[in-house]
Order: structure tokens, then sequence, then C-alpha cells
């Protein structure tokens, strides 16, 4: 009988792998508490109309990638393919936009049927952050402020780079979008098949293009910015500023519109060239119109997600993710593993926050510190039956050149913590 194996681009996250995974999510969630912002949650599964009200019935996420499937009432369910419209939608449901302003933030799994490559799966994992009922471009530079903090927390800040653009009102969206279409329709022939699919649905994503073809032509199209109304370009410029005087490099790529309908006024990526093609790690913008778009009030909106999966290919390759250290080895004789188990119990109680690894599974005494070496492990606390009888243990330093110590086992944590701070 043949073994079954997981789905084409969801992929098993395993322990050695996992650590990064929490490691990226502590401190996500360290920053975000810093700032303000409240976690939700919510289902992985929605009505296909929340995706289609507020994506854009035209986008390739509706039109291709959406895992979509009728229920055994008959009711069209889909799996998320992203979290904005899910955090509007749990928002409205409860109340929580009325008369109020909200800072959220949420992670878990998203859902798109992609060719599955590097740092794009069919299962993947973002972060997402949202503020609601902020209009100005005050709350744009604190979320870019803040992706900034996250990339100095990371150690990436020289690996990432920040490109913004401004899309505009509706109003001058439209006057623009008129204004490429008509350029465009010169060039039919010549455009890839993607493109002249979308020329007249969404010809703003032709802007993104990769087909080199596509962007020669695009070099003498018009440009976004000479269509932005004066609040727009106040925002922007205001934002600009902002970021200028923090200190915050960044690029104004008049390319840059994103892929769903809903965004207006700042979009925003950060971009790597550590990745290959899959170079984007961070986007957002601002997306005013999407709460009254699925039946609330009128109520501005920013916010940004960053892919988990791209994060840890980015730590790996930097070299900046963390190994799975322990601190604390026990490592205990056959007869001593009652005295062991209660003695590494006393340990995590006296150190807090400390990783205390047990040896489990028996083995000899040259086993058991091969696997105290293989963990990362600091200290070493060993239990023999001499050591039971005499109510001491002995610490040996796996990475010092000294002596081992024996230590009462009532002193025994207050002497482990003064070695790991040493």
């Amino acid at each position: 009988m043949s073994k079954i194996q997981s789905i084409r681009g969801m992929n098993d996250l395993l322990p050695q792998d996992s650590h990064v995974w929490q490691y990226i999510e502590a401190i996500a969630a360290d920053v975000l508490d810093s700032y303000g912002y409240r976690e939700i949650r919510f289902p992985i599964l929605e009505q296909t109309a929340l995706f289609k009200r507020a994506i854009g019935e035209v986008t390739d996420i509706v039109e291709k990638e959406m895992y979509t499937f009728e229920d055994r009432n008959g009711d069209s369910l889909t799996l998320r393919p992203e979290g904005t419209a899910c955090c509007v939608r749990a928002c409205e449901q409860h109340g929580l936009l009325y008369n109020q302003t909200q800072k959220l933030w949420y992670a878990g799994p998203m859902f798109r049927h992609e060719r599955p490559q590097k740092g794009r799966l069919r299962q993947f994992h973002q972060i997402g952050v949202e503020a609601f009922g902020f209009p100005g471009p005050d709350i744009d530079a604190e979320m870019l402020l803040l992706t900034a903090r996250l990339w100095r927390e990371f150690g990436l800040s020289e690996t990432v780079a920040l490109q913004l653009n401004s899309l505009g009102s509706s109003a001058a969206r439209a006057t623009y979008r008129a204004a490429l279409v008509s350029y465009l329709e010169k060039f039919t022939a010549e455009l890839d098949e993607d493109s002249r699919r979308r020329l007249h649905s969404n010809p703003l994503r032709i802007l993104d293009s990769k087909v080199e073809q596509t962007q020669q032509i695009l070099q003498a199209a018009p440009q976004l910015q000479d269509y932005l109304d004066d609040e727009s370009r106040r925002h922007f410029d205001l934002l600009c500023n902002v970021l200028a005087q923090a200190g915050v490099p960044f690029e104004v790529n008049p390319r840059l519109v994103r892929g769903l309908d809903y965004y207006n006024a700042t979009v925003f990526e950060w971009v790597t060239s550590a990745l290959g093609a899959q170079g984007t790690v961070c986007a957002g913008g601002r997306f005013d119109g999407l709460v009254e778009q699925l039946g609330g009030r009128p109520t501005p909106a920013f916010g940004f997600a960053m892919g988990i999966e791209r994060l840890a290919l980015l730590l790996a390759a930097q070299g900046g993710q963390p190994g799975p250290v322990a601190d604390v080895y026990v490592v205990v004789a056959e007869s001593a593993v009652a005295a062991g188990l209660l003695l590494a119990e006393q340990c995590r109680h006296d150190l807090p926050g400390t990783v205390v690894l047990l040896n489990t599974g028996g083995g000899s005494f040259k086993n058991q510190f091969k696997r105290a070496d293989r963990s990362g492990a600091r200290l070493a606390v060993v239990l023999g039956e001499d050591e039971v009888a005499a109510q001491v243990a002995t610490v040996k330093f796996l990475r010092d050149e000294r002596e081992q110590q024996s230590v009462p086992f009532a002193t025994l944590g207050a002497f482990l913590r003064q070695q790991l701070l040493a």
C-alpha cells in the first residue's frame, strides 16, 4: 500500500525548523504590542462572496487562485487567500468599528492555488496588521516605522529596501486608468498574454508585469503621479517627509500598484534581492473604501502583511536565525531517573525562561553527553547513585575549560543562574 503524501504546495513544518517560526512570531508580537496593536483571530473559511467583493472579481486571486467549494448546504465557501477582508468582516460583525479606532494584528495560514516554488506555497503563512479609523498620513508613517523596527530586531535592515507609491483617489485612478488603456491599446498585439487579458479589466496590474517587452512598452506610458489629486499628493508628501526625518531610506516606485483592488493612496513594499524572484517580504497600503464596500460605514484604514516563509528564508540566507539551543541538560543514571525528573522540574521553577532538557530514553553517560553537546546546552547537570545519596549534583561546563563542581540540590538553581548569566 502506497504512503499518503502531503498536498503539493502545503508543506509540513518540522521540529528543526519550527524554532525559527517561533522566533519570528515572538519578535513580531513584542514589537506590535509595544505599538499598542492587539491580536485578533478569525476562521480560515469564509463565504466566497467576501473575497469577490473585497479583492475584485477580475483579479488573479479570485479568477484563478482561490480554493472554493460548496459545502453540504450548498453554500460557496473559500479558504482565505488573504487576511484583510476577513479582518474587516470580523470587525464589522462584532461592532468594533462603530465610533472607534482599532489597531489590530493577526497571524496564520492563507491559501492560493499557485505554482509552488521557493517562497511561494499554496498554503502560506502571514502576519497581518491593520489600523482602522485613522485618515492622516501619521498612521501610514507609524506602520512603516514599525516595519523598519522589525527589520532591525531581525537583523535585516541592510537586506531589505522600502518602495513607495501613491495610487491617489478612486476618481484620480479612473482618469489615469482611461489614459493608460488608451495608450496600451496601441500595443495590444505586442503585450504579453496576461497583460492583454487585463487591459480592460484591471489595467493597472500591467504596470507590475515582469515581462521585459511589456516593460519596454510601459517606458513611454502615462505616469500615475501626473494624475494624483491634490489631497493624495499632500498626504504622500507628508508621509515621505516623516520617513526622511526618521532616517528611513525609501524609493518612490511609480509602477508599484499592488495586486488587490481595494488599495488607494499609499502603497508600499519591502523588497530584497536575496530571495531571487520572490523579492517582496512585506507589503500593504491604504484601503479607505473597503469597510464601506463590505457594508460598513466609510472608514479610513491602513495595513500590511508579511510572509513568514519568506522571512524564514531571508533569515537563513543571512545566517541570522536562532539555533535550537538548550541552556541546561540533565544527565541521569538509570537508577536516578525519578530524582532527575524532580530536579529538572526544580530547575525550571528556579530558572524561568531557561530551557532545561532532561535526558529521556536511557543510554550510557557517554551517549547522553553526546546528546547534551548536540543540544547546545552550556551546562550539564549529572545525577548518579552517589549524587542522589549525597543530595548534590555534578555540574559540568560543556563550553568552557573549567573543573566540574558539586552543588547541593538546595542551591542548584541559584548556582546555574549565576553561571548562565556569566
